[in-house]
């Protein structure tokens, strides 16, 4: 009982932390033998694709939004896809001028709607981004630049969750969250490949897509890890971020979570193949522990090591802080779930997250198997 204890806090230890380590390291050994070039201006005909659904109170700031991008406009095109939109939507982009509009009132998601849209892009690089995000202004032109590597398949943005006073229970712990991810990105890109993009803002080379099933969760995600799986690389490119607005409170952010997970499971299917580390070893062991360890097996170690230490003890062996350090964490989460649940800005926030994220992977899993997680558009409130 002792090795699988130990085995199953080192395999949590190294998921949150060692891996971050390790990559550190090897990137620093990588830098000793090879310096980073620097990157010439390089303006492909790029055209911007922005899904949207029900967007009526963001969707006239998008559209300033993009007309702001510093990027020649004779080489960049505007989409703006709709797909079942039931509030006023379309009938404010269809008196927007310089932007293209494609609508179909059926409902189908957000993947059927790329599918849609590129059957339309026959420029060399296509940007897709969330309709109720705001881009830095030289997002495009940051992006473009490193499609002069051939070896480059794709490029994703950072995202930034934006600071509101309304919103800093929820969006604290989100916005932690997408700090130590951006951490991970910029090392697994400098590496080799990030191991899937997020939406907020994200980009493919054109000849690479190939459309997605449409029964697809996290599109953006499954699409960028076909590309990598096909021996491209996928950048990360910090200096293109988008802006996004926190969850509204909790539940919402919960919800959001929830979704995330099931679709992890979805993609954590179709890419299988990823789990047998021949012939791309490298992309398979950023695979596993960036992604699959955490969206699975780490979440399901941390109540066996919380039942496998209070058994030991139970049988009066050691271990004893170990689960008086676990009674400690899991008790301010405790707190800041109640103090989250009161609106009550906590320092408890972190633990209770951390818990909420892991809590989100069971709860996802069940939805994906029994087939409950829509791929249609669910919107978040956003504070």
């Amino acid at each position: 009982m002792s090795t699988v204890l130990v085995f199953l806090v080192g395999l949590v230890f190294y998921t949150y932390l060692g891996y971050g380590v390790l990559m550190a390291l090897l990137v620093g050994l990588k830098r000793l033998f090879r310096s980073e070039q620097k990157l010439e201006e390089y303006l492909p005909r790029v055209t911007l694709v922005v899904p949207c659904f029900n967007e009526e109170d963001f969707i006239e700031e998008k559209v300033a939004n993009t007309r702001q991008l510093d990027y020649p406009k004779d080489k960049l095109r505007v989409v703006f896809i709709t797909d079942g939109s039931t509030d006023r939507t379309v009938q404010i982009l269809e008196k927007e001028e310089g932007v293209e509009l494609m609508h179909r009132d059926t409902r189908a998601g957000k993947a059927a709607a790329m599918n849609r849209a590129m059957k339309t892009v026959d420029s060399e690089v296509v940007v897709f981004c969330d309709a109720n995000t705001e881009l830095e202004k030289g997002a495009i032109r940051h992006i473009a630049r490193h499609y002069q590597d051939p070896l480059v398949g794709g490029v994703s943005g950072e995202k930034r969750v934006r600071k509101t006073g309304d919103a800093d229970l929820a969006g604290s712990g989100e916005g932690l969250y997408w700090k130590y991810e951006s951490t991970l990105k910029k090392l697994d890109s400098e590496l080799w490949t990030i191991v899937g993009a997020a939406g907020e803002l994200v980009s493919f080379r054109t000849s690479l897509w190939q459309d997605l099933e449409e029964d697809s969760i996290l599109d953006d995600f499954m699409m960028s890890m076909r590309i990598a799986a096909k021996g491209y690389r996928f950048i990360y490119e910090p200096e293109a971020y988008a802006i996004e607005s926190p969850s509204a409170d909790i539940r919402e952010e919960l919800k959001r979570k929830v979704r995330i997970a099931a679709g992890g499971w979805q993609s954590m299917s179709r890419l299988a193949f990823l789990l047998w580390p021949f012939p791309r070893p490298v992309l398979s062991f950023m695979y596993i522990s960036h992604r699959v360890l955490r969206w699975s097996v780490s979440a399901l170690a941390l109540p066996l090591i919380f039942l496998l230490n209070a058994a030991m003890l139970m049988g009066s062996n050691g271990l004893k802080i170990l689960f008086v350090l676990q009674l400690v964490f899991y008790g301010m989460a405790s707190i800041g779930a109640i103090q989250a649940k009161k609106n009550i800005k906590s320092r408890f926030y972190v633990p209770y997250y951390f818990c909420l994220m892991n809590y989100a992977v069971f709860a996802g899993f069940f939805r994906w198997k029994k087939g409950q997680q829509s791929a249609v558009w669910e919107r978040s409130k956003r504070a």
